[in-house]
């Protein structure tokens, strides 16, 4: 439905936004690069300045994932504003054509941030923000991204899951 890097800077934003819950699991440079490196991001390596940085973001990311279609526009408006977004076509590694909407010596909270409001543009076009829920497991505030056909995704992570699956087994049990 989407072309790859939007699923990528969707996946990417939505995994960013559900690590400031707790527990927070980006508090550490091995975490940010280990999250630098999975989503093949181009440009420098990451600093400690960018931890910080990248870490600020996370609840703009979760107002965006969690906004109606219509809200969701001035946000994504107000990012590639601030942001300076340039849209341009490139291509780098096994990667075809696609849209940078920021240069790679920007930083990394930046690309970040402009990448996902470039994929939300495509979400919000193809009137698909049911794309978007809220994770259904009582004590999680996770944002569920569901790209599967039947929209039958239910929880943020394995974790979430695999304590559905045992609070289910339990429950049986009784």
């Amino acid at each position: 439905m989407f072309a790859h890097d939007t699923v990528e800077a969707l996946e990417s934003g939505v995994r960013l936004a559900n690590s400031e819950l707790d527990p927070d699991t980006l508090t550490t440079m091995d975490e940010l690069v280990a999250f630098f490196d999975e989503f093949e991001y181009t440009g420098s390596r990451p600093t400690a300045k960018d931890l910080d940085e990248v870490r600020a973001i996370r609840t703009t990311l979760r107002a965006l994932f969690t906004a109606t279609r219509d809200g969701a526009v001035p946000l994504v408006n107000e990012i590639l504003a601030e942001q300076g977004a340039l849209p341009q076509l490139v291509r780098h590694g096994d990667v075809d054509w696609h849209i940078h909407a920021t240069t790679d010596d920007r930083p990394l909270a930046e690309r970040i941030l402009v990448e996902t409001a470039m994929a939300m543009i495509d979400v919000i076009r193809a009137d698909e923000m049911s794309r978007f829920d809220h994770c259904e497991m009582e004590d999680c505030e996770g944002v569920v991204l569901d790209f599967s056909r039947n929209r039958s995704r239910k929880y943020c992570s394995v974790t979430c899951t695999n304590r559905a699956a045992q609070a289910a087994y339990r429950a049986r049990q009784d």
